[in-house]
This record gives structure tokens, C-alpha cells and sequence, in this order.
């Protein structure tokens, strides 16, 4: 069944697997029950396409402003450091492993073993994705894997397990579903190859999460993520989407209306036809709305074209726009606006809305035609995961064993510089001449690779950009520091006007006191002090009252578990450092 249709008919449908407000010892509305379904491989399909609804939505694109990767126009309680304990929900809901383990004890009611196989595997890769999100929220909880009975105090009033415990389960069930499950390309269903990218995904985590914090044994999930990445990269019908146009194939991979399935392993599918759209327009272009923004310090990480630092210049921080972004790698002309920007579909050069954006750099990535600028309307497919995360994490899986190689570079992160007509990133070059840019930002780096691991963070960092991976790399790292460092914008040396476009008119006008006269079609005026800041080196200072963060490397990390959860189970302890 095409994911388009799932998603529309799990909406409908799912309702026939609702639950109590309880959560974990729910009983299923009765026109489920193991005597009346769970016969056919319509059945097991028609349960499996609720567990749809866990993937997430806008939050794929906007998720990163939780970090120092996408800035708005209020800043996150993440980046401020004021996060508190809720009273209830903040995350800790367990309605989908109730229905998760429902089917798991029931679906093999069915005699067709093919459907047992596909759909058995779905669950587990469900269950394993359901508990990673908890594991990364919250680290140890309580593993379930079957339902619970009402009356079970035990069961309902259960300690949490260790971390490595969850771990470990998450990879057995993914393993399971690896083994079962058919291998098929499908854009929008979960398939083996979903499982695959799920394992590389959680064995980096978990890998580098216990490598940073000094626990014995993260080898061996840094090993289920290179075995996961390898196997994909080697036996999979999975590449680097390119045609051949470096200035272009990066930007089309995420505006193109319909997943590009040579690289998109699972994409969420939106559709104008089912009204099922996500606001990724809106949010980038209005002034009304988040006004979300590139910081200078992602900017300034992007490579100059030949592969050379920016930052090694003097002065880098004070460069002005049109030449800062001139001659660089070209995924930065590919997600922020530039000189030479269009909208998908039009002609006309367009400069960087200041009034749309907090920094100054406005974000294209994901953005489509004007058509879908309204809220709701935008209509591109989103990605859940895809080729290029893997081979990303190949690389740093391998970076953080000391097995990397430059054959194992060339065979995984090359690739997608590759796509951009990039250098190939050199290890030898790398380990023998670290950035010191990007050591400052993670000092905890250090061993042999340090060079090329670094360089891995940057290219992740890049790739990756609003596809919400940055929240959860500053934890596995153990690099929450690095979100109290400046927040800061494009630069501009002081009142004057400018030319943002490089066409030589003039379409920025910044100014102190009265407002000039005879304003001019086109061009934006912003007043100095009021709408838009500098600090004392010129560049924007979005939250000047935020000047002073903190990061709490005693409890930041995690999430605390709500207050009411800690009532109702006596064996829960809060997480460290929010009792």
C-alpha cells in the first residue's frame, strides 16, 4: 500500500486501536480482540499502519531550533538552560508500546508466514524506535515487551533498567526485524532497510554516548553501527542522489515534491490531493513566524571551494556577506538564500529577507514554489532516513574504533562531497593539522583521529542541517557547552546601505534614529537598536538579552521524568540533578 495512503488512512483508522488515558495496561476497544482479527495479512497490515503516527512531522525541519544549529525569533528553554520538571507528559507517554506489544502477542494467530515475517518485524522495528526516542530523552527506563495487566502493581510499579539493558533490547528486536523482514525499496513503508538504518543510527548513539561519559564496553555498538552502515552501503540499492549538477542536486534532493527514493530510505509523504501539509514555507519566509535563521558559526564551518578553512583568514568573523559566501561549498548556497537566489519555479533575484530571518542568513532547505507559502500548505516530502545519514555514521563509527581508513572515507563521507564537487576530505591531512576552529567547539576530542573526527562533526553538521539530528549529537558527545557559546548573525560594520545581492543596488538600509524619507520600492529598512542589533564586532546579535546561558552538565543532558509519573511509581528516580 502506497505510505501516501497511510497516512490518510491511519488517521481514520487508528481510532480502532485507541486506548484509556492510562498508559501501558490499556485494553483495546472491542472490535480488536485476538478471536476476531488477527488472521489475514490484511489484518497485521491494517494494525501496522497505526504505528505510522510515532514518526514526526514539522518537527523533522524544526527540531533543530532546540540547538545553536537554527536560531528563531524566541529562543529554545534548551539554549536558555531553563527547562523544568511538568507535572505530567513532557515526553514520558507509552500509549504506542501498548499497542505495539498487543500485536506482538496476537500476530501469530495468523498462518500466512510471509505476513508474519513483514509485519512481526515492523512491530519490533517500531518497539526499538519507540524505546531509542525514550533512551535519548530520559536514558534508563522501564523495559515492557509485554502488555500489563490493570491489576499487576508489579508490573505497573516497576524500577527502571539499565541503559545498556534497553540498548541491547533495541538491538535484538532490530536484529530480529533485519533477519525476517523482506528486503524492498519503499520510500514511504518501513522495510529491512529502515531496520538497517535504525541499528546504524542507535549503535552510533549509544556507542559514542558511553565513549564520552568513560563507560567500559560502547565497542560494541559502535560495531553494530558500522556492521548495520556496511551492509547498506555494500547490499543495498541505496546512493548519493546526484545527476551531475553540484549546484543544484543538494537543493533538489529536499525540494523535490516527492521523495527522491535512490537515497530517501523512509520519507514522511505529504499530499495537495489528501490536504496533508506541513508549514516548512511559512515558517522560512514570513516575518510573523519563528523568523528562523543560519547562526555565523554554521556559516563560517562551511569549507571555502578548494576544501581550505574560511576560518583560517584573518578576520573571518567580519567579512561581509557577499563575499563570505562566495566561493564556498556549494551546500551553502544550496540552503540559505545568496547571491543568485530564486524561488523553485521563478526567476526573479531575490535578497535575504532580514525581517524573515533573526541572523540574517534565511534558510531555503525544504523550501518549494511561492504557490505553497501559506500555513499548512507546503507539500515536500520530509525524510526520516536516508543514505546519507549512513554513511555519515559509517565514517564516525569507524573514526571512534581507530579502523577508519581513507578507502572506508572514500566509500561513505567522500560520497556526498562528491555530490557537491567537493575535495575529498584527506586523514591524514586532517589528524595532522586539526581545526582549531572546530576543537574549540568540542575541546573533549582528542586521540589520534581527533583531526578526522572533527572533520566528521562538520560534515554531519552540514549535511544534515534541519533534519533535527543536532540535539541529539551535542548529547552523545557530551558537548553541551557548546550551546552556551555566542549566538551571532551576519555582519554589517554600522549603519549604512547595503547591497546583499551583489547586483550593486542597494536593498538593505540600516539606520539610527528617524526613519529616511522617500523610501524605496523594494529595499528593506531596519533600525539600528530596535529591530535589528549588532554587537560590537558588527555582527547581529539576535538575543542580546540572552547573552548569558548555561549548560548544567549535571543534569542537561536528560529530561526530567514528571512529577505525577514519580507519584505513581514509587520505584522511579528522578534523573540526576532536577530532584
Amino acid at each position: 500500500m502506497n505510505y501516501k495512503r497511510i497516512l490518510f488512512i491511519s488517521a481514520i483508522c487508528f481510532s480502532l486501536f485507541a486506548c484509556t488515558e492510562d498508559f501501558l495496561n490499556k485494553e483495546p476497544l472491542s472490535e480488536v480482540t485476538p478471536d476476531n482479527f488477527f488472521a489475514t495479512a490484511s489484518d497485521l497490515q491494517l494494525y501496522t499502519n497505526g504505528f505510522y503516527r510515532m514518526f514526526p512531522a514539522t518537527s523533522i525541519y524544526n527540531g533543530d531550533s532546540r540547538t545553536d544549529n537554527l536560531i528563531q525569533n524566541e529562543l529554545s528553554d534548551e539554549l536558555r538552560g531553563t527547562r523544568l520538571v511538568p507535572t505530567s507528559g513532557g515526553g514520558w507517554d507509552w500509549e504506542y508500546l501498548r499497542d505495539i506489544n498487543f500485536f506482538l502477542e496476537n500476530y501469530e494467530r495468523s498462518d500466512d508466514e510471509a505476513a508474519k515475517n513483514k509485519y512481526g518485524g515492523i512491530a519490533r522495528l517500531f518497539r526499538a524506535y519507540f524505546y531509542f526516542e525514550k533512551l535519548q530523552r530520559f536514558g534508563e527506563v522501564p523495559w515492557y515487551e509485554t502488555t500489563i495487566d490493570p491489576t499487576d502493581e508489579e508490573a505497573l510499579t516497576k524500577p527502571r533498567d539499565s541503559r545498556q539493558f534497553i540498548a541491547g533490547k533495541i538491538l535484538e528486536d532490530l536484529n530480529w526485524a533485519i533477519e525476517h523482514m523482506p528486503a524492498e525499496q519503499e520510500v514511504y513503508e518501513v522495510t529491512k532497510f529502515t531496520a538497517l538504518a535504525l541499528k546504524s543510527r542507535v549503535g552510533l548513539y549509544e556507542g559514542t554516548y558511553e565513549k564520552y561519559r568513560g563507560i567500559e564496553g560502547y565497542e560494541s555498538y559502535l560495531e553494530a553501527s558500522v556492521e548495520a552502515s556496511e551492509e547498506l552501503i555494500t547490499n543495498s540499492p541505496y546512493t548519493i542522489y546526484s545527476t551531475g549538477n553540484p549546484q543544484e542536486d543538494y537543493a533538489n534532493l529536499f525540494n523535490s515534491h516527492d521523495a527522491i527514493g535512490t537515497e530517501m530510505i523512509l520519507a514522511r509523504a505529504y499530499s495537495e490531493a489528501l490536504n496533508i501539509g506541513h508549514n516548512v514555507n511559512y515558517y522560512t519566509t514570513t516575518s510573523s513566524y519563528g523568523r528562523p535563521g543560519m547562526p555565523k558559526d554554521l556559516v563560517n564551518s562551511y569549507l571555502n571551494s578548494d576544501g581550505s578553512r574560511f576560518t583560517d583568514q584573518e578576520n573571518y568573523n567580519q567579512v561581509f556577506f557577499t563575499e563570505e559566501v562566495d566561493d564556498r561549498d556549494p551546500r551553502l548556497e544550496q540552503t540559505i538564500r545568496t547571491p543568485g537566489y530564486t524561488r523553485k519555479g521563478q526567476s526573479m533575484e531575490l535578497a535575504p529577507n532580514l525581517g524573515a530571518t533573526v541572523t540574517g542568513y534565511q534558510v531555503t532547505k525544504f523550501v518549494t514554489e511561492p504557490v505553497y507559502d501559506t500555513n499548512g500548505q507546503s507539500i515536500t516530502d520530509l525524510p526520516l532516513f536516508r543514505f546519507g545519514e549512513v554513511v555519515l555514521n559509517y565514517a564516525e563509527a569507524k573514526a571512534e574504533l581507530n579502523t577508519l581508513t581513507q578507502e572506508d572515507l572514500d566509500n561513505s563521507l567522500n560520497l556526498l562531497r562528491e555530490r557537491v564537487a567537493m575535495p575529498h576530505l584527506s586523514m591524514e591531512t586532517a589528524n595532522s593539522h586539526p581545526d582549531s576552529f572546530l576543537a574549540g567547539q568540542y575541546p573533549n576530542v582528542y586521540g589520534s583521529n581527533k583531526g578526522v573526527i572533527l572533520e566528521i562533526r562538520r560534515e554531519r553538521r552540514i549535511e544534515l542541517f534541519m533534519e533535527d539530528f543536532r540535539w541529539d549529537d551535542i548529547v552523545r558527545w557530551k558537548a553541551g557547552e557548546t550551546l552556551t557559546q555566542p549566538i551571532r548573525g551576519m555582519y554589517f560594520p554600522g549603519a549604512g546601505e547595503y547591497d546583499l545581492t551583489g547586483d550593486g543596488e542597494t536593498n538593505v538600509v540600516l539606520y539610527e534614529g528617524e526613519r529616511p524619507g522617500n523610501l524605496i520600492s523594494g529595499v528593506q529598512y531596519y533600525e539600528l537598536g530596535a529591530d535589528i542589533t549588532l554587537d560590537e564586532n558588527g555582527l547581529i546579535e539576535p538575543h542580546p538579552d540572552f547573552g548569558n546561558r548555561t549548560f548544567n552538565e549535571n543534569k542537561d543532558y536528560l529530561y526530567p521524568i514528571p512529577r505525577i509519573e514519580l507519584q505513581l511509581n514509587p520505584n522511579l528516580e528522578q534523573n540526576p540533578g532536577w530532584e
